[in-house]
């Protein structure tokens, strides 16, 4: 059998395509809001109650998913509603709409995350897995390259022409959830059926195994220090003085990512995902200490190289090091309950990001990020020893 089968290749173009059509409104989404007269204060509240959507119905749907056997539909309708989400933004522009819209774009992303990695999951191995989750980041990656990219290009012929973005953005979402009509349901066992309210994922926590609630831990107290990329931009735009450096920075990390991203999964699988994790972070802690002290566009090119191996480096590791120790039946509600997890954690970061850099500046910001970070890595190293789930029929060794 081969390492990337043909339903991998399919998931991974599908992300592409999903991630072109919501990258390409990535840099023009907050001055189209502003042209439409939104307010900071509601730029912020849009995007804060659109991630907390996306969190908690992560875990919701992850559950309802592993309940009910089945991948496909949660995934169909994931990508569906956020390619429809697109075009929404530009009909109306009143605020109820607009925050309706976003809602309905991370709503989509809720209900697909948990299934799809449980689909990724079940298509591989514990020996590959970190692999093929690497495999699928970096396509998805290359949507994130390809998305600023075509919207830098029209942009340059059609200067503040934003709303017509959002309808072009439509077609590669739409195609997306055509090119998932190619896959077939498998055949799933339900886990043991329960109670599926909004917040009963959160009951996986005690069920967990001891060694999935140690990684977790570690992986919410990072993503605690890790605040939104926006501060990444922000201080970018500050050292170089120019809006195209910023996007062309911000697409130069996505290409290392993407282009990093299978290698490292096969680094991984090779000599072991936690001592690449760990290498990762410790990246990561070395890029955030040196935007604090960054001067040139140099400097900030040569941070996004790394942030881009940090990316690869940990994104997909952390699902693969997630789904080798869940019980195949709870895949999608383990991945559930961490992403649901982060995504309050990671509101949390930019939360405190923000308060720090308004009252202390850039500088306190990104160290206490590097400090942060470090002390996560340390936690890893001595806590965290990773296990696989034994095999079916298999008594572990």
């Amino acid at each position: 059998m081969p390492v990337i089968t043909r339903t991998i290749w399919i998931l991974s173009i599908v992300s592409m395509l999903a991630d072109i059509a919501s990258e390409m409104l990535y840099p023009v989404v907050p001055v189209y809001l502003k042209q439409i007269g939104f307010s900071f204060f509601l730029i912020g509240l849009l995007e804060g109650l659109a991630e907390f959507t996306a969190g908690l119905s992560k875990g919701y749907f992850g559950n309802l998913s592993d309940n009910s056997g089945k991948r496909l539909p949660f995934i169909r309708w994931g990508y569906f509603l956020s390619g429809l989400s697109k075009p929404m933004m530009a009909i109306f522009t009143f605020p109820l709409w607009i925050f309706s819209a976003r809602t309905i774009d991370r709503l989509g992303k809720g209900l697909r995350t948990g299934a799809r990695d449980a689909i990724l999951s079940q298509e591989t191995t514990p020996e590959t897995k970190a692999t093929v989750f690497g495999f699928h980041r970096g396509w998805d990656t290359a949507g994130a390259v390809l998305g600023p990219s075509l919207a830098l290009i029209y942009l340059r012929f059609n200067q503040a022409h934003y709303r017509e973005l959002f309808f072009f953005a439509f077609f590669p979402g739409m195609l997306a959830v055509a090119s998932l009509f190619l896959l077939k349901e498998k055949k799933n066992q339900p886990a043991k059926k329960k109670k599926t309210g909004f917040f009963s994922f959160f009951r996986y926590w005690k069920e967990s195994p001891t060694s999935y609630r140690k990684l977790v831990i570690g992986l919410l107290a990072f993503a605690f220090f890790n605040s939104s990329d926006v501060f990444l931009l922000l201080i970018t735009k500050q050292i170089t003085g120019n809006d195209t450096l910023t996007i062309g920075a911000y697409i130069f990390y996505n290409l290392v990512y993407a282009l990093t991203s299978y290698p490292m999964g096969v680094a991984a699988d090779k000599f072991g995902m936690k001592k690449v994790f760990v290498i990762a972070l410790i990246i990561f802690a070395i890029v955030y200490g040196g935007f604090a002290l960054a001067k040139s566009p140099w400097m900030v090119f040569g941070l996004f190289l790394l942030y881009g191996l940090y990316a690869a480096g940990t994104e997909g590791i952390a699902k693969a090091l997630i789904t080798n120790i869940a019980d195949v039946k709870q895949t999608a509600t383990a991945i559930g309950f961490y992403t649901s997890c982060q995504s309050i954690a990671a509101l949390a970061a930019s939360a405190w990001a923000g308060f720090l850099w308004s009252q202390s500046g850039p500088m306190v910001t990104f160290m206490f990020s590097a400090i942060g970070t470090l002390l996560v890595v340390v936690y890893l190293i001595f806590f965290f020893r990773p296990e696989n789930k034994p095999e079916v029929g298999k008594l572990p060794t």
